[in-house]
């Protein structure tokens, strides 16, 4: 085949892509993907959209972001509620294939989507008034930015909660590096690179969300308050605690990782991720085995760059940590782009389960492709 034949080839593919792109946009525009209303003394967010559940994507950001700072100074508002239609999910994640078909074409939107999302992500966990997560359903990556920093999040049974970016060839972001070393012990830890999904109650216990509350109690909640009368956050919280008290679902069933937790804490306490991994493969408990063996499946270079996310975000602030993580999420996109791209493809393109890491090995990733991900932007760099 001809230089001339190729070089049109990748031409038409990078239209097509784009016109997805564009597709993708002007129908986020054309739907009511994201309700703000006003109700009562309380703003309330809906995300609505069910069928791909409730995947955040550029549009739905940039109707939030304006809306919750106007809420912010409004006078009128006292509280805001964020939660999920159709009743499977809050918020299952960022649209992460319109990012990377973004991505592959140089559109802007692979960096407008992360520089955005994250200072969406500075706001809520920022913000001056209660803000209240009603995180009912599936919630992961981009979901778990839009309610983890905020003041109040409530689980349900239906509630799963998981950081799964390491299986794609990402890292947990959103803020990922700010809360996850703030949970017990090498829990965030634990949960960064295995991708564990928690459930129900034992979101809670985990320390990711902050109340639970049985589902079918929801509704009448979120009644009681829309329905308050300049609530402060004390107030919000004592209705919250008193759903709670009501709540008796799971109550006796023991912690999901109740009995592993020591383990945890002294399998992942290691200086890199070579240690956690030869600590597992030494225990040899059918517990240590499975983890060993979750991890050989991830994305090398994803696993060293979250250890070290995690790490520096133990001591820095969320803000500092989103400005870290979109240095990462560029290096991601631009830099070493072929892991997120290669893990997008296996687990959720052609869905073949099979992504071909490179570097292949741990031993592979050297520390100075690590460090080159955590590098200035320059101009580039966000900032609030």
């Amino acid at each position: 085949m001809s230089l001339t034949i190729l070089k049109s080839t990748y031409r038409l593919r990078s239209l097509c892509r784009l016109q997805r792109i564009q597709g993708h946009m002007m129908s986020s525009q054309a739907a009511p993907e994201v309700l703000l209303e006003n109700v009562g003394n309380a703003g309330v967010i809906t995300l609505n959209r069910p069928k791909v559940l409730n995947a955040l994507n550029l549009p739905m950001i940039r109707h939030i972001y304006p809306q919750l700072k106007k809420w912010e100074k409004d006078d009128e508002t006292d509280i805001v509620i964020i939660k999920g239609a159709g009743g499977k999910a809050f918020c299952a994640g960022g649209d992460i294939r319109v990012v990377t078909e973004a991505g592959k074409v140089g559109d802007p939107l692979a960096q407008d989507f992360f520089h955005e999302e994250y200072l969406l992500n500075s706001v809520i966990g920022n913000y001056k008034k209660p803000y209240i997560a009603l995180i009912d359903g599936i919630t992961m990556g981009g979901g778990v930015g839009l309610s983890v920093h905020g003041r109040f999040r409530v689980a349900t049974e239906k509630t799963l909660f998981a950081m799964p970016e390491t299986a794609i060839g990402l890292f947990p972001d959103v803020g990922g590096g700010y809360f996850l070393p703030r949970l017990q012990g090498k829990l965030g830890l634990f949960l960064a690179l295995t991708g564990f999904r928690l459930k129900g109650r034992d979101v809670q216990r985990a320390g990711v969300a902050s109340h639970f509350v049985e589902s079918q109690k929801i509704p009448a909640l979120e009644k009681e308050l829309v329905d308050l009368k300049s609530p402060s956050a004390e107030d919000v919280s004592r209705v919250l605690d008193s759903y709670q008290n009501q709540s008796s679902l799971d109550a006796q069933k023991p912690f999901v990782l109740e009995e592993h937790r020591a383990d945890i804490d002294r399998l992942f306490s290691s200086s890199s991720v070579e240690g956690i991994l030869q600590n597992l493969k030494t225990d040899g408990s059918p517990f240590a085995k499975k983890q060993a063996e979750i991890l050989s499946r991830m994305s090398p270079t994803s696993l060293k760059i979250t250890y070290k996310q995690l790490q520096a975000g133990a001591s820095l602030s969320l803000q500092d940590v989103l400005v870290m993580e979109y240095r990462l999420s560029q290096a991601c996109l631009v830099k070493r782009g072929c892991d997120f791209y290669e893990g997008v493809r296996a687990l959720l393109v052609d869905k073949d389960q099979s992504p071909k890491w490179n570097p292949s090995s741990l031993e592979e990733v050297s520390d100075q492709s690590v460090e080159e991900c955590f590098s200035s932007l320059g101009e580039k760099d966000l900032r609030f």
